[in-house]
């Protein structure tokens, strides 16, 4: 058996991930909710790691939000996301676990990055300011796992995805990302029969979206790849730090909003409220890399929005 140590496994990607694992009899999933383990404690992460020995550790914990979050709280997002990723790789690291993949985001790149965005186009300008804050941290985790691959020879994998959405997400208007924030909007204007929704900015940014468990089938592959030592996977990581995941397109919020709308048969027009910040106006992952290595992602638009829109009527 395979142990598998899931760090934030009740979140939207952990939780996406530990429902992928669990259907395959290899592994043994390990789990510590927050009450269990509070990771922002060094010396109890690693006497949890040092008792269960996984072989492998998968760091979706952190702390997330959408753009109203990360720039009303950007101290807490950075000591906190900091302090998470550096006890778990520390623990992992100080007690010889080989294997980590480590989850970051598309929000590592330079405001003003070329399009669609390389790995390799990291630290090559400014960071988007709405997000700086996260960003760092991530880039701080990534460069972590990068240095220890580097000078003790570990296997220690980042991932870096899209936007992503999907059951399990936050769909806290004043928290949550754009997407679990339309859903929200419409669902109650549909209930309460609204004529209109307001969307925050101007709409016209462009984004790239993934269903979680397009990316949980991803970690899956870049998992097998690990555990087999696999070459090429190994000179992408020592090459460029990190591999992207994304779906390959993007469209603007408002198309968004606009397939949204159809999926959840509001009859509301959208108002744009400028006062708030769009952020980067574009956001698109290159992902040859992780294609090369044989995935792809499968889950349409369409399937996916079904998919949260009916979690989201029975969960939320």
């Amino acid at each position: 058996m395979i142990k598998v140590y899931i760090a934030g496994h009740t979140g939207m990607v952990g939780s996406s991930i530990t429902r992928k694992l669990s259907s395959i009899k290899k592994f043994k999933i390990i789990k510590a909710k927050r009450t269990q383990l509070n990771l922002l404690n060094y010396r109890n992460t690693f006497k949890f790691i040092k008792k269960n020995k996984p072989h492998l550790v998968i760091i979706c914990a952190a702390k997330v939000g959408g753009i109203l979050k990360n720039m009303s709280f950007p101290a807490d997002f950075y000591l906190e996301n900091i302090l998470i990723q550096n006890n778990l790789i520390k623990s992992c690291h100080e007690n010889n676990i080989k294997n980590i993949i480590f989850l970051g985001s598309s929000c590592i790149y330079p405001k003003d990055s070329k399009q669609p965005m390389k790995e390799e186009y990291l630290l090559q300008g400014k960071l988007e300011p709405t997000n700086e804050a996260y960003a760092l941290a991530k880039i701080c985790g990534i460069k972590y796992c990068s240095y220890l691959n580097k000078q003790f020879k570990r296997n220690y994998v980042s991932v870096m995805p899209c936007n992503l959405y999907g059951p399990n997400d936050d769909f806290n208007i004043k928290t949550s990302h754009f997407i679990p924030g339309i859903i929200n909007k419409l669902h109650h204007a549909k209930i309460n029969n609204l004529k209109e929704i307001e969307i925050f900015g101007s709409g016209k940014p462009r984004r790239e979206i993934l269903h979680v468990d397009d990316l949980s089938n991803a970690v899956y592959k870049i998992i097998c790849l690990l555990l087999k030592n696999d070459k090429k996977l190994k000179n992408i990581i020592e090459k460029y730090s990190f591999i992207n995941v994304g779906s390959g397109r993007d469209f603007t919020i408002k198309e968004y909003a606009l397939m949204l709308k159809k999926i959840i048969n509001a009859n509301v027009k959208f108002k744009y409220n400028k006062k708030y910040p769009d952020g980067m106006k574009k956001k698109l992952l290159e992902i040859n890399k992780i294609k090369s290595l044989g995935w792809k992602p499968k889950i349409t638009f369409k399937v996916g929005f079904l998919k949260t829109y009916k979690w989201y009527k029975q969960n939320v």
